[in-house]
């Protein structure tokens, strides 16, 4: 199992409702092919460096997990079947990548 970072911005003429919804879509996903949430935040409404789809603003979130190499490509793939997706980027975490990821939570919990 590797650890994974996963961000994504989804639209912005969401509700609250509908965004919360979207991201437990993809939180189960990662649950039901047996991945562990490590860690997940939601940094709200931010302004994108440049227009998507003629939207100037998106909901991001950050997911970090631990999983198999295969379950990354299948969550791309939902990502990219999701229309509320805007944009998304995946990466492996390396071990001082890590570390780092484990200090920031633990210093943005105290």
């Amino acid at each position: 199992m590797n650890n994974y970072e996963a961000v994504f911005i989804l639209t912005p003429v969401l509700s609250d409702a509908q965004m919360k919804e979207a991201v437990e879509k993809f939180t189960g996903f990662l649950k039901a092919e047996g991945s562990e949430i490590v860690n997940e935040e939601n940094w709200g409404l931010r302004k994108l460096a440049y227009p998507i789809q003629k939207k100037s603003t998106g909901f991001y979130t950050l997911l970090e997990f631990k999983s198999d190499p295969t379950v990354v490509a299948k969550l791309e793939t939902q990502f990219r079947r999701d229309e509320r997706v805007l944009r998304f980027l995946t990466f492996r975490q390396d071990k001082y990548f890590a570390e780092y990821a484990t200090k920031r939570r633990n210093k943005s919990n105290l």
